[in-house]
């Protein structure tokens, strides 16, 4: 009987019974588009995660070096955003700092405006260096940008951003557009005038979390271990990142166990060097580094510093995923 009548009559696509062995098996089995499981590692395989994502560091001086001369090179007329992504060094990758995260440096000249969009991932801005009078405008409202603020733009809501001073202005931005590009419901519009127009300016927004309000309720939260003190900055209004601040006395170390979370760390302020995996780096402010899931991390203070750390607890919390290791 040939192919044709035997899928006719319901039977197999192909003659698996003249398979006389594995390899004669497999070529019939690409026949249909099917792979063997037996040859196959199974999730039961890894006792822990398994790592392709790796730890990395990127210097605010370089990426700020890097960005000035593109200010003179990339106009927000063409840009969507002159930004510099921060690419996980893994082969293959040129987008995503972990899985689910994206951090990037952004900069607005002095006078510019980027122009208002909305999108599907969620994003939030830790602000490194700005003047009074510079704005990201989310749903028609002015939102001041100062250093140290981070600000949320949660998904699907326009937002713009306007330098109206004479200072270039530079943040870092995360957003959690791997995860929305590996599930699928990626969507992106242009706001119908290239900059929304604002109705007025909210300095008290819940989308801002000013750091001259957050670093004294930081400061006085109580210790988590010696010298180290961390506050988390308002509920889950971005329901796929988690945003802790943590203040690190000078001289003081945070051991952090390993845990199923990614996280992506922004210097808010201070100096000092960080353990990443059997890596030693040494951060400063502006500087971001991100911590993959499952890898040992710790961070020592040369003097008084306030990190943010983002991750994506919050969705692996609501999936049963969260782990952190045993002490």
């Amino acid at each position: 009987m040939s192919n044709t009548e035997t899928r006719a009559a319901g039977g197999p696509s192909v003659d698996f019974a003249a398979a006389g062995d594995l390899e004669s098996l497999y070529a019939l089995l690409d026949e249909v588009r099917m792979k063997n499981g037996w040859a196959k590692p199974t999730p039961s395989i890894y006792p822990e995660p398994k790592q392709f994502f790796v730890p990395a560091h990127w210097r605010y001086a370089d990426a700020r070096a890097a960005l000035h001369a593109a200010g003179r090179l990339v106009g927000t007329e063409w840009a969507e955003r002159r930004n510099l992504i921060m690419a996980n060094p893994i082969p293959g990758n040129d987008y995503a700092t972990t899985r689910t995260m994206v951090g990037a440096y952004q900069m607005v000249k002095g006078g510019e405006s980027a122009r208002s969009h909305r999108h599907t991932p969620n994003a939030m801005r830790i602000v490194l260096e700005a003047a009074p009078d510079t704005y990201t405008i989310v749903e028609g409202k002015k939102i001041p940008m100062l250093p140290g603020d981070v600000l949320l733009t949660p998904n699907w809501q326009y937002h713009g951003h306007a330098n109206e001073s004479a200072q270039d202005s530079y943040w870092i931005d995360v957003l959690d557009a791997p995860l929305v590009q590996y599930l699928g419901p990626m969507f992106f519009n242009v706001h119908p005038d290239r900059l929304e127009p604002a109705s007025g300016t909210d300095p008290a927004s819940p989308m801002r979390f000013a750091f001259a309000d957050y670093r004294p309720a930081l400061v006085a939260a109580p210790e988590v271990a010696p010298g180290v003190r961390t506050l988390e900055l308002g509920a889950d209004s971005l329901p796929t990142m988690g945003r802790t601040a943590v203040h690190l006395a000078a001289q003081s170390t945070w051991d952090h166990p390993r845990t199923t979370a990614n996280q992506i760390f922004a210097v808010v302020a201070g100096q000092g060097t960080a353990q990443l995996g059997d890596r030693s780096v040494a951060w400063s402010k502006g500087d971001m580094l991100v911590v993959p899931s499952w890898n040992p991390h710790s961070f020592h203070a040369d003097e008084e510093a306030v990190l943010l750390c983002i991750s994506d607890a919050p969705v692996m919390r609501a999936m049963g995923w969260l782990k952190v290791e045993p002490r």
